[in-house]
């Protein structure tokens, strides 16, 4: 738990398990179990897994000047997301790169509550309640639970009415075995899933339940780290770990657009006067580069950092790689040369422990048209 400041009340239950709550941005947190992660993985895509993702940074936003504040920090038009609704925005810098994404709960007319990741999201709401009728709370007592996969809803419908009328990105407060929860149907797995946010004194009783009255079904507890193998099928990046704050360009200061992360269709149509927007807008057509999928000749992964290569030049890097064991393909999320992100381009993958053919590949490679995290009913 090197660096951690923040405190999880789930702790005894993942050393119960194996974890030795490894840090993420000051939270302890359960990257690991004592079993093989792809047991995980294979869980929340043919049954469900339930994580703690209470790591993720989590904030309340008030007052009348709340939506205008949102409006211009992020990309999304705040005004039009709706009590009951949320929507997944970036924050960008003043330069029109990428510094954090989130997601943006609007709870009432002047009530909002933000989840953030690895970056500076905070750093920039934080400043802009001063002088503004507006009060900004970063809450660490609620923590965030995540139910994942196709019987996540077979599941939770027996205790929370209506939950399989709730829509995709949409959010509910709601009481789960007696206790007061903010359900939320988001995820980072690319399945159908629900985030269940509860106070700190309730969710190891909440986790005890599920873990309990799941085990019928094959719901597991999953470890953190199952993620990465979600994210590359599912095309989830990961700040900073797919960014150039990792794998710096050769010239020139780090941060990438939203352009060259395929993260522009976060900003809302026409919408102009958010932070970095001019910068944006001016750098649509100049990308460095393009994330893209990879799939390798190999039965082994790609290790993160492994370089891409057309002959004798560089033209990529892995940032992720993974090895499904339902369907024994080899995948990968990486960082390619403009020209070479075309689908069935064939590169050369020389990483320190692997060599292997690798071909370009559009992403998602699961479920491409997200039919399963927005199924209804």
């Amino acid at each position: 738990m090197t660096n951690s400041w923040r405190t999880t009340a789930l702790a005894e239950r993942h050393r119960a398990l194996g974890s030795n709550l490894e840090d993420w941005i000051g939270m302890p947190t359960a990257w690991f179990y004592d079993h093989d992660p792809s047991e995980d993985h294979v869980a929340i895509r043919t049954r469900a897994g339930l994580m703690d993702v209470s790591g993720l940074r989590k904030l309340h936003l008030t007052g009348p000047h709340a939506t205008a504040i949102l409006d211009h920090a992020t990309t999304r038009n705040a005004e039009k997301i709706m009590p009951g609704r949320s929507a997944y925005c970036c924050f960008l810098s003043e330069e029109g790169t990428f510094i954090d994404d989130g997601i943006l709960y609007r709870k009432g007319p002047n009530d909002w509550f933000v989840v953030h990741g690895g970056g500076s999201a905070h750093d920039v709401l934080a400043p802009a309640v001063v002088g503004r009728n507006a009060a900004l709370l970063f809450d660490d007592d609620l923590h965030d639970i995540s139910l994942q996969g196709p019987l996540a809803v077979d599941y939770l419908a027996r205790h929370v009415p209506g939950i399989r009328d709730l829509a995709y990105f949409g959010h509910v407060s709601t009481t789960l075995f007696g206790k007061p929860v903010m359900i939320s149907r988001t995820g980072y797995t690319g399945e159908r899933g629900y985030e269940i946010f509860s106070r700190g004194r309730d969710v190891v009783a909440i986790w005890d339940q599920i873990v309990a009255e799941g085990k019928e079904m094959g719901i597991v507890p999953a470890a953190f780290c199952a993620l990465d193998a979600l994210r590359v099928e599912s095309y989830l990046l990961f700040f900073p770990f797919d960014n150039s704050q990792v794998y710096p360009f050769p010239q020139g200061p780090q941060g990438d657009t939203l352009w060259e992360l395929g993260l522009d269709f976060t900003v809302s149509p026409g919408k102009t006067g958010f932070r970095g927007a001019e910068a944006h807008y001016r750098a649509k057509g100049r990308e460095r580069f393009k994330i893209f999928g990879i799939e390798l000749e190999s039965d082994k992964p790609a290790g993160n950092g492994d370089p891409l290569f057309d002959g004798d030049r560089q033209v990529g890097v892995v940032t992720q790689g993974m090895v499904s064991t339902l369907t024994g393909r080899s995948l990968g999320i990486a960082r390619l040369d403009v020209d070479k992100a075309v689908p069935g381009t064939v590169l050369d993958l020389r990483g320190a422990e692997l060599t292997a053919k690798a071909v370009a590949a559009e992403l998602p490679f699961d479920d491409p048209k997200k039919l399963k995290r927005t199924a209804k009913g």
